[in-house]
């Protein structure tokens, strides 16, 4: 890549547009979040609204469509900006400035979110020059192709696509929407100071060839013979490249001189990053596990790293969970499977680990594990697609999620109430008949499609996302860091704020804007969903009293706030549920349906 060709993609038309893509969501997320309050520009000029600066003398006018949860569909090509009448072009970055005060953006975190902000346009900027894919075409299209083709990331976050370490060649050679295949790199770490964990059934060493294969095996070994060491004496890791040459080389030199950490080279197989960036799909064997790996960069309010303590106890959570699916004839009638993180492996730096506490980013530099691909599972006409994927809006404003109701030749309410079966009754029995959450949003779920149609869903992530609510819960010894104690009143936001407020609501709007499905439609339909569930389980209805699925008003628990005030440390892991920034209560969509 030449000099030029690093900053190609930023072009004066590609950076107006992104700007004025990101004011969009920063004006509706904001709002939303009661950051920001428009005001009503009369009813001549009806959805005509203004948001001040906090000094008043710049003026943001803008049409918007307020839906249900206190949706704002802005439209972006509405937007104008004024300062004492005279119009001046969107500019995000002076956006935030204009507004610090009303955005709680203390001095400390304003200029490392404007980075945030800048990379995130960057990537919109580089997205804008790959070719438009019709969602018609997209939505036919296979597993990877729908992966790499997502544009927005995250539909909350204004500042998603941060990666705060990235250059922009490693932003071209590692993000999902490069969709650049990648090969791992493959380290040897001293088994004093590495632990590998698997679940039932899995062997070090067959796991290793059956993943790497015999031949690359046996060449990593003689690397370490050719150096007088032992190949018992080591368990093999494998690396994100960022990773070796930003932070291991370096941070990680004591241990590579001292042979605690021997590169053996990069692999064979070739992988594709996903949406979560440090998450590999195997594209030269698909049914091949996926790796996730450690990748010390800032993104969306965390570095993210993979902790080695946290992945002894990975495969046993999923193994666990895999059980009580098998064993549960409702979640089993759902289609519903998870794809299990089978085996981890960790590296414990001795010298970092004394000098920090056990959330400190220094303890999750260097940890992978591997989890099943879906791709084996499939029967005859069946396609993979991240949920992620039903939240897309192509170039034309068409919505995936409408392409696929299309293809499919369902009707609207059928389609969703095919999805709805997949994906949101399952989360429902879970909670009810378990006390057992997920953290489902579009990244964590994947779909199985049959001609468009959603046939079952599949949950991932599960180690670091599941959580038991219930504090007399049984468990196994070795699963019972997923029991966490959450506050009775906060329990079923993990359903109203990671379901209907963080997913549903979009879904819901994109629909209705598409003119595909009426919003009362669309939450009528969840409505009957949770009412058909609740019916066939009178056993748990002392539980539905209990936590009511159809109460008037949920708490508004607010994303972005917990970016703008803390953009490095998002949440308080010792203590997630305390971390939450609860700003008054928005209706309930099903409530009276």
């Amino acid at each position: 890549m030449t000099l030029s060709d690093a900053v190609a993609h930023l072009s004066p038309d590609r950076w107006a547009r992104a700007n004025r893509l990101l004011i969009r969501k920063a004006l509706a997320e904001f709002t939303h979040e009661r950051l920001i309050t428009p005001e009503p520009l009369g009813e001549e000029r009806e959805n005509r609204y203004l948001v001040r600066s906090d000094d008043g003398r710049i003026e943001y006018a803008f049409t918007a469509v307020r839906r249900a949860l206190d949706h704002w569909q802005v439209d972006a090509d509405s937007i104008t900006r004024h300062r004492d009448g005279t119009e001046l072009p969107l500019a995000a970055l002076d956006f935030f400035i204009e507004l610090k005060e009303s955005l709680g953006l203390s001095d400390e975190i304003l200029p490392v979110y404007l980075e945030e902000i800048s990379s995130t346009l960057s990537g919109t900027c580089y997205k804008l020059t790959k070719p438009q894919v019709p969602v018609a075409e997209l939505a036919a299209s296979g597993f990877q192709a729908i992966e790499t083709g997502m544009t927005e990331g995250h539909p909350c976050f204004v500042a998603n696509n941060g990666r705060l370490g990235f250059d922009i060649g490693e932003y071209r050679a590692y993000a999902p929407e490069a969709a650049n295949p990648v090969r791992l790199v493959w380290l040897a770490a001293h088994r004093s100071r590495a632990a590998f964990t698997a679940g039932v059934g899995i062997e070090y060493e067959t796991f290793l060839r059956d993943e790497l294969g015999a031949e690359t095996v046996d060449r990593f070994h003689a690397v370490l013979r050719e150096q007088d060491l032992d190949p018992a004496d080591y368990l093999f890791i494998p690396v994100h490249p960022w990773q070796w040459w930003n932070k291991l080389t370096v941070t990680f030199a004591a241990e590579v001189a001292r042979r605690n950490l021997v590169l053996l080279g990069e692999g064979d197989d070739e992988y594709l990053a996903q949406q979560s960036i440090r998450t590999f799909f195997n594209t030269s064997h698909p049914a091949k596990h996926y790796v996730k790996t450690a990748l010390s960069v800032l993104n969306m309010g965390f570095m993210r790293g993979l902790s080695a303590s946290y992945m002894e106890a990975t495969p046993a959570i999923n193994d666990w969970l895999a059980q009580l699916i098998e064993g549960d004839p409702v979640l089993k009638s759902t289609g519903l499977s998870v794809i299990r993180e089978r085996a981890a492996v960790g590296y414990r730096h001795l010298e970092y680990e004394a000098a920090t506490d056990k959330h400190s980013p220094y303890r999750k530099m260097l940890a992978a594990l591997w989890r099943e691909s879906p791709v084996p599972s499939l029967q005859d006409g069946e396609s993979l697609a991240t949920m992620a994927s039903l939240l897309h809006v192509d170039h034309e404003g068409r919505s995936f999620a409408a392409a696929l109701i299309e293809r499919s030749g369902l009707t609207p309410e059928e389609w969703l109430s095919r999805y709805l079966r997949a994906y949101f009754v399952p989360l429902l029995h879970s909670f009810y008949a378990y006390d057992l959450v997920y953290m489902p949003h579009g990244e964590n779920v994947i779909l199985v499609l049959k001609n468009g149609a959603v046939e079952r869903a599949v949950y991932k992530d599960i180690a670091e996302e599941i959580a038991v609510m219930d504090p007399d819960a049984v468990l196994p010894p070795e699963v019972a860091r997923i029991r966490v104690d959450v506050p009775e009143d906060k329990k079923l936001l993990s359903i109203f704020t990671d379901v209907f407020d963080c997913f549903f609501r979009f879904l819901a709007s994109n629909l209705a804007a598409d003119g595909v499905m009426e919003e009362e439609t669309f939450w009528r339909t969840v409505a009957r969903s949770v009412r058909d569930y609740q019916e066939a389980a009178p056993e748990l209805a002392h539980r539905f009293e209990q936590y009511d699925m159809f109460a008037p008003e949920f708490a508004l628990s607010c994303l972005n706030r917990l970016q703008l005030r803390n953009n490095k440390q998002m949440v308080d892991l010792a203590d997630p549920s305390g971390a939450l920034q609860l700003v008054g209560n928005l209706k309930n969509p099903i409530a009276g349906l």
